[in-house]
């Protein structure tokens, strides 16, 4: 399951609850900007331009502490490409969305030489949950933040049936359950969130397949070292079902021409 996904698809859909949740600012106009960083490229999870402050709000939104490359090198890597592509002030937040004691969560800077570089943290389960239950954008990450595990569940369960409109409400849903399995078990959550809901939500369906399409990608690569980005698109385009195929054709794949003809064939 991708949970940086369920992040990437709330701060595009709702950036401007992002700016004020993160920076303090609710008056301001914005700009989804890309979020391929160019050459050779990397891709951010959200760039967001502040347009009257001609300011740019760089997320990046972690579930494991470790990375490779490490955090800190990564974000000035977007730091230096994202200022070479817009020459404006950026604001970088890293936002952790499960707890850990890792040093990494709390490093917030990478220093080397006469090289230094800083960046904001958010550590969700820090985080006061009574501005987020207000504002269905960050409703999702509620079940993330510093709550009482008893009742955080019920509280946005019942913000959930205020959304008015049909297709928010089954959106907000599906995001809710897939960041909530990283706190709680699944049957648990089920008990306060409606199935048929977020089954009906067209982005939980996007979400999952995007999910199976990194998975699978990430394990060829591990497995076979190189997949070319000819056979990454095509791995792209391929349907949920197809994908739940792949993943058990590919125990059986020997070496890079197996896969090659598997993708032909299907």
């Amino acid at each position: 399951m991708s949970f940086d996904n369920v992040c990437k698809y709330l701060a595009a859909e709702y950036p401007e609850q992002f700016v004020s949740w993160l920076l303090g600012d609710s008056n301001t106009a914005i700009q989804i900007l890309p979020t391929e960083l160019s050459r050779q490229p990397i891709r951010a999870d959200a760039v967001i331009l502040l347009t009257n402050t001609n300011q740019i709000l760089h997320l990046e939104f972690q579930t494991l502490p470790e990375s490779n490359p490490p955090l800190p090198l990564r974000m000035l890597d977007y730091w230096v490409r994202l200022y070479r592509e817009y020459e404006r002030p950026i604001e970088q937040v890293v936002i952790f969305l499960k707890e850990t004691t890792s040093v990494a969560a709390y490093t917030d800077q990478l220093s080397v030489g006469n090289t230094q570089h800083r960046y904001q943290i958010v550590r969700l389960w820090e985080q006061e949950a009574t501005l987020m239950l207000a504002n269905p954008a960050l409703l999702p990450f509620v079940t993330l933040a510093k709550t009482d595990p008893t009742i955080v569940l019920a509280q946005v369960a019942k913000q959930i049936d205020m959304i008015e409109e049909v297709d928010q409400r089954r959106n907000i849903s599906a995001c809710v359950e897939i960041l909530a399995s990283l706190r709680f078990d699944k049957n648990y959550i089920r008990r306060f969130l409606r199935e048929e809901l977020m089954r009906e939500s067209p982005i939980y369906q996007e979400i999952i397949q995007e999910g199976k399409r990194d998975t699978i990608i990430r394990q060829l690569t591990h497995r076979f070292d190189n997949v070319s980005p000819e056979i990454q698109q095509q791995i792209q385009t391929l349907s949920l079902d197809k994908l739940d195929a792949l993943s058990e054709a590919l125990l059986d794949f020997t070496n890079i021409f197996e896969l090659t003809v598997w993708l032909q064939s299907h």
